[in-house]
């Protein structure tokens, strides 16, 4: 039983002492899986800091495993997306715990306007997990068929996120 709360002592102090979001001049990348009907592939976000609970950034996606329609294969401007981003930084608003983020935010990409709500954790000031969903608000296009769809409807990403301060 001493080992045992020992362990979880030491695994609060770890995760305690981990502030994800710092405000002003904070800096995030994550790298993870994107998951999307008919298609799985590799997302890579980047974050800014803007204010003490504000910031911007870009995210690319490429699905490595699309499916073919029509048995026609997906070119490549058919898999990619990219887009910038502002997210609200609400961890420290809603007070969880330093070592949580809560982001809603908005997106303008390739193939949407859209917005996405995500969690990051950090174990440590350099290292935690992400996980994401994304979901289109409005479409550039009113009739999707085809490849349109890909990257233009629910998304959810999950992976590592590094500080990079």
């Amino acid at each position: 039983m001493k080992k045992i709360t020992t362990l979880i002592i030491i695994l609060i102090a770890f995760t305690t002492n981990a502030q994800v979001f710092k405000g002003k001049g904070d800096v995030k990348f994550q790298v993870g899986a994107n998951m999307q009907e008919n298609g799985t592939g590799v997302n890579v976000t980047t974050d800014f800091g803007l204010g003490e609970n504000m910031s911007f950034g870009f995210a690319a996606v490429y699905l490595l495993n699309a499916e073919k329609i029509a048995d026609v294969k997906p070119d490549f401007e058919d898999r990619a997306d990219i887009k910038v981003r502002f997210n609200a930084n609400i961890g420290n608003v809603l007070n969880i715990s330093d070592a949580v983020d809560i982001y809603p935010g908005l997106s303008l990409g390739l193939r949407n306007f859209g917005g996405h709500v995500g969690i990051r954790y950090f174990f440590t000031d350099g290292f935690g997990v992400y996980s994401e969903a994304g979901f289109p608000i409005a479409s550039y296009k009113t009739d999707l068929v085809g490849f349109d769809k890909y990257n233009n409807q629910f998304t959810f990403n999950i992976g590592a996120s590094f500080n990079l301060q």
